[in-house]
């Protein structure tokens, strides 16, 4: 179970214009990781989950993940990132946390991992890797109802979401049209939805279906 931020200790220490916020979050009962891997790491560059958390959700959701993997702090407000061995578990895992303790959810604003990352250090760059990477989703796309979403953090004025958005939307659309059941964008209750994350330099894409949105409410993809 995950303890409650507003009956777990909260301790406030002000000095010299210093803040420190602990609140203990360690599941209650685990002893052992979950998974092989379990650490904290300086510049990872390898993610394959990004992580965004509320203000005070920090360091809870800090100390909870990193049973299931390797997590690191990231040059981004309240975005973490993450390793994972199997992001299949990984989901499973959190899902079955959230069922027997809901309060994870109002720790953290969106959980996602991806199933193809990728580097660029250029908007040019960037739309080369990302084409190549969604285009892989064109065949489970087809005759479906479908839009791009991206979260980007950094490369600001530089990339811009909404265009590399609309960008990707158009391209699938024409991928499917080849394969004789052309795609439609929709925003309302939508087949599913094509995911792009970036931290910096890297991105990562991932594609969710209906099914997988209501299965799993940690997405948070719109």
């Amino acid at each position: 179970m995950f303890p409650d931020v507003t009956t777990a200790p909260v301790f406030f220490t002000v000095a010299m214009g210093f803040h420190r916020l602990y609140s203990p979050a360690i599941p209650s009962g685990r002893t052992r990781p979950l998974f092989s891997v379990r650490s904290r790491r300086k510049d990872m560059r390898d993610w394959n989950v990004v992580i965004s958390v509320k203000n005070r959700g920090f360091r809870p959701v800090l100390e909870i993940m990193e049973e299931l993997g390797t997590i690191e702090k990231t040059d981004f407000f309240n975005i973490l990132v993450m390793k994972v061995a199997d992001t299949h578990r990984f989901m499973e895992t959190v899902r079955e946390w959230i069922t027997d303790d809901p309060h994870l959810l109002n720790l953290t604003g969106r959980i996602i991992p991806v199933t193809e990352t990728f580097n660029f250090q250029s908007p040019e760059e960037f739309r080369e890797k990302v084409y190549g990477a969604a285009e892989n989703f064109a065949g489970t796309l087809a005759g479906k109802r479908f839009h791009v979403r991206i979260h980007r953090r950094g490369f600001k004025g530089k990339i811009s979401s909404q265009k590399e958005e609309i960008f990707l939307d158009e391209m699938l659309i024409e991928k499917t049209r080849q394969q004789g059941r052309e795609a439609e964008i929709s925003f309302e209750d939508p087949d599913a939805i094509v995911d792009v994350e970036t931290v910096g330099g890297r991105g990562g894409t991932s594609l969710w279906t209906r099914e997988d949105m209501k299965r799993y409410p940690f997405l948070h993809l719109d």
